[in-house]
This record gives C-alpha cells, structure tokens and sequence, in this order.
C-alpha cells in the first residue's frame, strides 16, 4: 500500500494485521483522508468508516501510523500515549515528519499502486 502526505510519496512499513488489511481493501480504489492538525504532534483525520481494531496502550514516536477509535488515522511528528492500534511506520527522520506534518492540515492519499 503507498501513503502519500500532499504530493509525496513516504516510505512506510506496514504492521501485518487485519486492520491494516481492512485498510488496503478501502484503498483499493484510492482513499483521499483529509487531516486536521492536533496537539501539536500528530495529524488525524476519519477514514470515513470503522474498520477492525486492536486498541493497546502504545506510546507512539515519530513517524508512527496509528488507528484511533477504530475509524481515525493519526500520523505522529511527536509523540503520545494513549490506546491504539498500530498500522505502521514512516520510515524518515523526526525533521522530516515535523517538516511534512506541523505547518498546517495536509491531505494523505492511501492506494494500491
């Protein structure tokens, strides 16, 4: 499954769970997530339905891709702690993810390119 943030294409490594498989059947077709910023170091947007989620206590790090609630992304730049179901991980540095993701709301894409 490819992420792009805006125009970008990010490098990612997916968990092998069945959340992220719910994930990669709603991308088939392309899923545009509109994301709001929140608290300063994360990105979080509805993913427009619940999928199948997990939740354990995680204290996430940047570049973390978590599923909150069971039909929210959230993209760290910080970190956090709360119950999620990890989905991933962005594979760039803490610059680069504060660089993409703390200069206002972004748009992410997910497809099965």
């Amino acid at each position: 499954m490819v992420l792009k943030i805006g125009d970008r294409e990010v490098p990612v490594t997916w968990e092998d769970n069945d959340s992220v498989t719910d994930l990669k059947a709603l991308a088939q077709d392309g899923l545009a997530i509109e994301m709001s910023m929140y608290g300063g170091f994360e990105q979080v947007g509805s993913i427009g339905k619940s999928i199948t989620r997990k939740d354990s206590q995680t204290t996430t790090s940047s570049g973390d891709i978590v599923l909150y609630s069971g039909d929210q992304i959230v993209i760290f730049y910080g970190s956090n702690s709360w119950s999620y179901t990890r989905l991933g991980r962005i594979d760039l540095s803490e610059d680069e993810m504060t660089d993409l993701l703390s200069n206002g709301d972004v748009t992410i894409t997910l497809s099965m390119e």
